[in-house]
């Protein structure tokens, strides 16, 4: 389940609850689907996209979404470097970027209009939704590994518009494993460079 961490105010939310109520007011929506009772994650991309279909289907109606597909990323993604690059500086998009993630982890980034940066660490079973023209960026965590379903609202997908000047190089990412140390004040030059 996602977590929330806002280095600024050394904070970390967990709860699904209070998770959803802090993304609210950013328009970011966030919930948690079933995983293995559905379908393998390493299933094919047909497979995985016909098991999702009716939430899917919802989901397409609602926003506008045209197209669907399954990324697969993992350290023998060739041009994996150049690829996350593209992701790990502050951007925006002119469509919602809209994830489900059946396998491994990441971190989205938010640099919202008013409020502190905060990231959103996703992993299997996080479905998240971030509007379109949100500032954000994206880091895998250590494992270098994350399957999705992406849903597009144009069928040639998404294009990042990067934001001059922007704060991604003040961020370290830092992710949280199942034994991780609880954020405190010792550890918050790790979560800010």
């Amino acid at each position: 389940m996602a977590t929330i961490l806002i280095a600024d105010e050394n904070r970390k939310i967990e709860n699904r609850d209070d998770i959803s109520s802090f993304l609210k007011p950013f328009g970011i929506y966030h919930e948690c689907w079933p995983l293995e009772e559905r379908v393998d994650p390493n299933a094919s991309q047909e497979e995985i996209l016909n098991a999702y279909a009716p939430e899917l289907k919802v989901l397409m109606d609602q926003g506008g979404y045209v197209t669907a597909d399954v990324i697969n990323v993992n350290p023998d993604t060739p041009n994996l470097e150049a690829m996350l690059d593209k992701f790990r500086k502050e951007h925006t998009h002119s469509e919602d970027e809209v994830r489900f993630i059946l396998k491994g982890r990441g971190l989205f980034h938010i640099h919202p209009k008013s409020g502190p940066v905060f990231a959103i660490q996703v992993e299997a079973g996080d479905l998240i939704r971030v509007p379109a023209n949100t500032r954000h960026w994206f880091h895998l965590c250590a494992d270098r590994t994350i399957r999705a379903i992406r849903l597009f609202q144009d069928k040639s997908g998404w294009t990042p518009h990067y934001v001059d000047g922007g704060v991604h190089a003040n961020y370290q990412p830092v992710c949280l494993g199942p034994s991780h140390v609880p954020v405190s004040a010792t550890f918050e030059p790790l979560l800010k460079a």
